[in-house]
This record gives structure tokens, C-alpha cells and sequence, in this order.
């Protein structure tokens, strides 16, 4: 991972850490706990703020973490876990940063239409 993606993750992550800070935002630890709800309500189609083509691509970046075989190898000293662990915190990032979304959109009485819906 080059300086400038390294650079925009930290910068992600952070912007994500002063959103959980904010009082009317979900906090840290209510995102982490609204994950499970959140992939199950995805999958059983009731939640449209994330799609399954975006759940498939962290399905696909949870498998590069644990796949034994890298793009750069964990044989060299630093560089290959610098890429682990971009895409760690990319994960990380996307799944806080939706989770968020979800509880905000559990707080709002779960409306079953998001905007650019189109309703029969």
C-alpha cells in the first residue's frame, strides 16, 4: 500500500472515530453490537442502505485477511502486513461507517422505502 491510500484509510478511520463521538451519533460500541443485525437485515433484503455487492466485497476482503496466500507475502518483514492490514482497516471503516447508517435507520422506525426506491 502506497503513502497516499495509507494516508486516506487513517484519514477514513479518523473522520469515523469523531463521527462516534458526536452526541447524536451511534457510539463505537453500539456500531460493533448493530453489525449482525445489520449483514442479517442485508441479506433478508429489508435494509437497502447497503447492497450485496458491497457485503460480497468485505466477504472478499475478510477472505484476503485469512487466506494464507498474499499478494505480497508476510515473508517480507513489514510490507506484507502493511497490505493485511489496509484492507483490516478499510473492513473496519466500511462495516463501522454502514453499521451507523443501519442504527440511525433502526432509530428512524425502520421505513421500509429509501430514497431512489422505486414503490409499486
Amino acid at each position: 500500500m502506497d503513502r497516499k491510500r495509507g494516508a486516506a484509510a487513517a484519514g477514513q478511520a479518523w473522520q469515523l472515530y469523531s463521527e462516534t463521538l458526536q452526541s447524536d451519533a451511534p457510539g463505537f460500541w453500539e456500531r460493533l453490537r448493530a453489525v449482525p443485525r445489520m449483514l442479517k437485515a442485508v441479506l433478508k433484503g429489508e435494509y437497502k442502505g447497503m447492497s450485496v455487492g458491497t457485503l460480497g466485497l468485505l466477504a472478499l476482503g475478510l477472505v484476503y485477511i485469512v487466506w494464507p496466500l498474499d499478494a505480497i507475502p508476510e515473508l517480507l518483514p513489514v510490507v506484507g502486513l502493511v497490505d493485511d492490514a489496509g484492507v483490516a482497516i478499510w473492513l473496519a471503516t466500511v462495516l463501522l461507517r454502514a453499521s451507523g447508517d443501519f442504527v440511525r435507520w433502526e432509530r428512524g422506525g425502520r421505513p421500509r422505502a429509501v430514497a431512489g426506491d422505486i414503490i409499486d
